[in-house]
């Protein structure tokens, strides 16, 4: 049963990590559910300290993901279709086979996104940056959560390793 949990762990650390990226997977809460699982092995011992900790950050992280590119339209002049548009924008570019999709995607749809709500280009393009940076952020940030966390999945596998694989040693 432990290397199951350990195995489902690693591979939702796995998706955490993607999740930085994809705006539906939610990447440090699913990291943090396979620390989570490694936490629940016989092996290792519970630190709900730990998860605690780790798990508040997942919580504060996502939340910073949707008030962070917000913040960022709106202190380049943005507005609420700025923001619709640069999360249809993200979608369109994940799924589109152009390079660099995910990028150019949320760029292009908050600007759409201003242009429609009647805002003139030089507004567009302001807050389409603004909103932008914010993506950007957000999007680091998660990555970040998610590869420390990965990392520490790591670490405390290593730590255990003897009592996870006794057949290895």
């Amino acid at each position: 049963m432990d290397i199951a949990l350990l195995i489902i762990g690693l591979l939702l650390c796995f998706v955490g990590i993607i999740g930085s990226f994809l705006p539906i997977l939610p990447g440090p809460p699913v990291s943090w559910l396979g620390l989570l699982l490694l936490h629940l092995t016989t092996a290792v011992t519970q630190d709900w300290w730990f998860l605690g900790i780790t798990g508040a950050i997942a919580l504060i992280v996502f939340a910073l993901d949707y008030v962070i590119p917000a913040m960022g339209t709106k202190k380049f002049g943005g507005t609420k279709a700025g923001m619709i548009g640069t999360t249809i924008g993200l979608i369109v570019g994940i799924l589109a086979p152009i390079p660099f999709g995910i990028i150019i995607g949320p760029f292009l749809g908050a600007f759409i996104g201003e242009l429609s709500s009647k805002a003139d280009n030089k507004t567009a393009l302001k807050a389409a940056f603004g909103s932008f940076l914010g993506f950007l952020t957000g999007t680091f940030m998660k990555f970040v959560v998610a590869m420390v966390f990965f990392g520490l999945f790591i670490q405390i596998t290593w730590r255990h390793k003897e009592a996870l694989f006794p057949f290895l040693f």
